[in-house]
């Protein structure tokens, strides 16, 4: 039946007077048997109960002229005729698709959700699974959502789209893939990776002529700006010394340690105050994270050798690939067990000293 056509129907008074009824709906019709379903309208003190009644028929075949013989019929009131309705929704809505498995049926009415006894992370990641993410980005503020809902959904996506990340950086890597501009780009669409101590990364880059850094990142206490320098993964990060049996930074390393005290020396000198022609960019004795080749495979002397020249540098720290993908790794983890324990609230943990890096 197209349901843009136009239809009558009628309602008349039964002989008893307290009720009426409509036109019966043939549900059924074969051969051998018919069923009918006949609305009753049952009158309140406001407006009026539907009640319904199914009713089957056998048909008798000639002599009796194909004649209607009622066999049996069920009655159905209101409450009761509504809970069918309701069921038989649901179910054509499951029957829409042709596999077995779970499904979630929501109603939706008046353009919010109703969930019921539903979990709402439940429903965010159902959905999440069916609609493109950035079509639910666009349109959530904008979409009359319970605060609860809303915010389950901006969860989930927010989880997937790090945990997406974190095996983006993990592929790259493992592939070998060493051109500097792919984790350039990686890190200025993810700098929760550094450990949320940062907001979003500033666009501006240049400080001083000659001077264009990686990335400017705000922190989230105060505001001011701190330096990321990132190098290609195949640099050396560390060297042995048989000698003296210790390591050391490899040229790389010291010359991009160099590079940052230059970079550290100018945005403290130009930030102060404000950098010129955007007021709001304030450094104010600002660090460097260097972030430079592999750790993949060293050993435990090896790792302790990178934190320990770490704690010996002043306002740099340096950090290989491995390490950020571990730290954006353990964010995910610990968000994810955020999400099922705190209603889906992902706080700003932050590190306010260089004590709080693991490296």
């Amino acid at each position: 039946m197209n349901d843009s056509k136009p239809e009558t129907f009628h309602r008349r008074e039964a002989k008893s007077g307290r009720v009426s009824y409509g036109d019966p709906v043939v549900l059924h019709d074969t051969s051998k048997s018919r069923i009918v379903l006949v609305p009753f309208y049952i009158p309140r003190t406001e407006g009026s109960d539907l009640a319904v009644k199914i009713i089957t028929y056998q048909k008798q075949p000639p002599p009796n002229d194909w004649s209607l013989v009622q066999s049996k019929s069920i009655s159905l009131n209101e409450t009761t005729s509504r809970a069918l309705l309701n069921a038989l929704r649901k179910h054509l809505a499951v029957a829409e698709s042709d596999e077995d498995g779970s499904y979630l049926v929501l109603r939706v009415e008046e353009g919010t959700m109703e969930l019921g006894a539903h979990d709402p992370a439940a429903v965010a990641n159902a959905l999440t699974k069916v609609l493109n993410q950035q079509e639910i980005l666009r349109n959530l503020d904008q979409t009359e959502l319970s605060d609860e809902l809303a915010q389950a959904f901006k969860t989930v996506i927010r989880l997937k789209e790090m945990r997406s990340a974190v095996s983006q950086l993990r592929e790259n890597l493992e592939h070998g893939e060493n051109v500097e501009d792919v984790y350039q780009d990686w890190c200025e669409k993810h700098t929760w990776a550094f450990g949320n101590a940062y907001v979003m990364r500033d666009e501006v880059r240049n400080i001083s002529t000659g001077d264009r850094l990686d990335m400017l990142l705000p922190t989230v206490i105060a505001g001011y700006r701190d330096i990321v320098e990132l190098k290609r993964p195949d640099s050396r990060v560390l060297q042995y010394d048989d000698t003296h049996r210790d390591f050391y930074f490899s040229a790389d390393v010291s010359k991009s340690i160099g590079q940052c005290h230059r970079y550290l020396d100018v945005l403290h000198e130009v930030a102060a105050n404000g950098l010129r022609d955007h007021p709001e960019i304030v450094a104010y004795h600002p660090r460097a994270i260097i972030v430079i080749g592999r750790s993949y495979g060293w050993d435990v002397d090896k790792l302790r050798a990178l934190h320990g020249l770490n704690q010996r540098l002043t306002g740099i720290t340096i950090m290989t690939y491995d390490n950020l993908l571990a730290q954006g790794e353990r964010l995910v983890e610990i968000f994810g067990e955020i999400e099922k324990e705190e209603s889906f609230n992902l706080p700003e943990p932050y590190y306010d000293d260089e004590d709080d890096f693991p490296f």
